[in-house]
C-alpha cells in the first residue's frame, strides 16, 4: 500500500461535514458559495483546505454505508474506482460484503447496493480509514459487470495510473487464474480489446 492510498488519519470521517446537529444542507451550501467547503460526494462535503483525496473521497462514500452495515461493508465495483480518481462519482454506492453465512440488504432509497460475495484479505485494504477493495479486485469487478461503455475508460484510467500497479497484462492474467465466475469471459474479451487497441499505432500502451 502507498502513502497515497493511505494518508494520514486526518483524512477520516471526522474531516468532513454532512447535514446533522451542526449544519442543514442550507447552511453547507452556503459555505461551498462562500468558498470556505467543496462538494465530494451526495450531501457530503470537505473543508477546502483538505485536498480531494483517495481517502477523503473513501470517507465521503462511507457516510452513506448504512451504520448497521459499517463494519462489515467493502467499497467496491465503480466506486472503488472513483475512490482511485478513475471513474466518475457513482450514482449509487456499491458495497460488498463477505459471504459469511450472514444476510446482508440495504433499504430502498439508502443509495447504495449490496453484493454478498467471497472476499480474501488480499482483496481489501483501507484507503484512509475505509475499507475498499484493492485496485486489482476493482479492475476485475469492473470488466465483469460494470456497462462496457463504462468499464473501458474505467479500465484504461486504472492501468495508467502507476500508483495502482495494475496494467491491463495484470489485469488479463488475474481473470485468467480467476475460477469461472459470471462475467468472466466478457471482461476476458473487454480486456484483450483494450490491448489490442493499446498496441496500435499512435495508441498509448
Amino acid at each position: 500500500m502507498t502513502s497515497q492510498e493511505n494518508p494520514p488519519a486526518a483524512a477520516s470521517q471526522e474531516s468532513l461535514l454532512a447535514p446533522g446537529t451542526l449544519f442543514i444542507f442550507s447552511e453547507l451550501s452556503a459555505m461551498v458559495m462562500d468558498g470556505v467547503l467543496c462538494h465530494v460526494f451526495g450531501q457530503v462535503f470537505r473543508p477546502s483546505a483538505l485536498a480531494e483525496t483517495p481517502a477523503v473521497r473513501a470517507a465521503a462514500l462511507a457516510h452513506h454505508i448504512p451504520a448497521f452495515l459499517s463494519h462489515r461493508a467493502v467499497l467496491a465495483q465503480l466506486s472503488a474506482a472513483w475512490v482511485y480518481g478513475c471513474a466518475p462519482a457513482p450514482a449509487e454506492v456499491a458495497l460488498l460484503v463477505d459471504n459469511d453465512g450472514n444476510s446482508a440488504a440495504v433499504p430502498r432509497h439508502s443509495g447504495c447496493t449490496v453484493r454478498q460475495v467471497r472476499l480474501e484479505a488480499q482483496d481489501v485494504q483501507l484507503v484512509g480509514t475505509t475499507r475498499v477493495t484493492t485496485a486489482l479486485r476493482t479492475a476485475l469487478d469492473v470488466a465483469r459487470s460494470a456497462p462496457p461503455a463504462l468499464a473501458r475508460p474505467v479500465l484504461v484510467a486504472m492501468s495508467r495510473d502507476a500508483t495502482l500497479a495494475c496494467p491491463l497484462r495484470r489485469i488479463q492474467q488475474a481473470l485468467l487464474a480467476a475460477p469461472h465466475v459470471p462475467g468472466k469471459l466478457r471482461a476476458q474479451e473487454l480486456v484483450q480489446t483494450l490491448l489490442d487497441t493499446a498496441q496500435l499505432p499512435g495508441s498509448q500502451a
